[in-house]
Formats: structure tokens, sequence, C-alpha cells
């Protein structure tokens, strides 16, 4: 990455989830030049936190047809088989499954994988484990997309909470029109998004790997 391309990125506006916190964090600084030093150095460190953290940089997705994207930022723990959620009532047989980790350090805003038709979002309470774990896919607090493409066939997005993340935000509904590419939601403080290929189809990454949310390929529908 270039340096002109770093700096657009540390400097990327700031997601509205971001909002009550920049508030907050600009009050405490205020109030800190009046009452103590040392709370307005907090408020400050917490604002330029807060502006790292809820960065929204654009991103451009391939124009290509058939691609399957990456729903977050991050980097790959876990591409096996596993059965999707049951919460979204796609059957219990496995398909390959790529989880993305995401650090307080990525960009946490959430960005539809392929071009569809939103058909059932799931929101399950559960644990707060560390987002790394592979038994985070199933124990943690999640909310789970089923996108079903043009031909039919169904794909699933999961957005997981993670060890300190304590809030998962979704901006689309069902019945919704997406488009690859697009944000869809944001997971505040640490996570994990997790994708469900269509039977049949193979990712194209593998463990360890870094993702770029809406933009890298994770695999090729046709």
């Amino acid at each position: 990455m270039s340096l002109a391309a770093s700096f657009r990125l540390v400097l990327a506006r700031p997601h509205p989830a971001g909002t009550p916190f920049l508030i907050g964090g600009a009050a405490c600084f205020v109030v800190g030049l009046f009452l103590a030093h040392w709370l307005a150095w907090l408020g400050a460190a917490f604002v330029l936190f807060c502006l790292y953290f809820f960065r929204d940089p654009e991103r451009v997705a391939p124009d290509r047809p058939n691609l399957v994207l990456a729903p977050a930022d991050g980097h790959i723990v876990s591409v096996a088989p596993a059965a999707p959620p049951a919460e979204l009532a796609m059957g219990t047989e496995p398909r390959w499954r790529v989880a993305i980790f995401l650090s307080v350090i990525d960009v946490h805003v959430n960005r539809v994988p392929v071009d569809g038709t939103v058909t059932r979002i799931a929101y399950r309470h559960g644990k707060f484990l560390n987002a790394s774990l592979d038994k985070a896919s199933t124990d943690n607090e999640r909310n789970a997309l089923a996108i079903r493409l043009a031909d039919g066939r169904e794909i699933a997005v999961v957005q997981i909470a993670g060890l300190i993340a304590r809030r998962i935000l979704c901006d689309v509904h069902e019945g919704d029109a997406v488009r690859a590419g697009e944000r869809f939601g944001i997971i505040r403080f640490g996570s994990r998004t997790d994708i469900y290929l269509p039977e049949g189809v193979r990712p194209l990454v593998v463990e360890g790997q870094t993702m770029i949310g809406g933009e890298t390929v994770i695999a090729q529908l046709a």
C-alpha cells in the first residue's frame, strides 16, 4: 500500500455508529479543560481512537460477475466445512465457511459479499468469547443474514461479537436487494465475520490471508 493510500485509510470519515462515542470524548475533553487536564488528555485520546476505529473508507468492488467478496477486513482464522447457523434454516449439510477475525485496528464496517436479495435476518444472543476461537462461530452472540442469488442459491453472512465487542449493527432488512461491496453494518470493538458459501462452491483463500472488505475475492460462483 502506498503512503498516500495509507493516509486515506487512516483519515477516512467515521461511520455514523461512532458519533455518540466521538461526542462523549469531545465532551470529556471540554470538561477536562476546566476541571482537570488529565481528563482533557483522556478525552482527546478517546476521540482519536474512535476516529481511527470507526473509519469508513471507500472501497471499489471488482468489476467482474459471479464473485464472492470478503464481507470484512481482517485475517482469515479458519477455512473449513461447517453447517450454516440453524436460525437461517439453510439446512444442516456442511458447506465451506471462511471465518475472518477483526482486531481493534481493522476497519469494522461489514460489506455485502454478493449481488442478491436478503431473505432472512436472525439475531441470536450468546457468549462473548475471543472471536479468533473456532467455537466463537457457534457460542458467541451473532447476527446472521441469508442472501439469495439470482440463480436461487443462498449464501450466509454472520456478524459475530468478540471478547470486547458488545454491539452488532445491521442496516439492511429482509427483502432488500443488495449489491456486492455495499456497506450493510458494523460491529463495535473487535469481532469476527463468517461467510458460508453456496453448496458446491470452494474458497480461493487460505488461513492466515489478509482480507479487504468489499474488494478481496473469496470465491468464484460460476
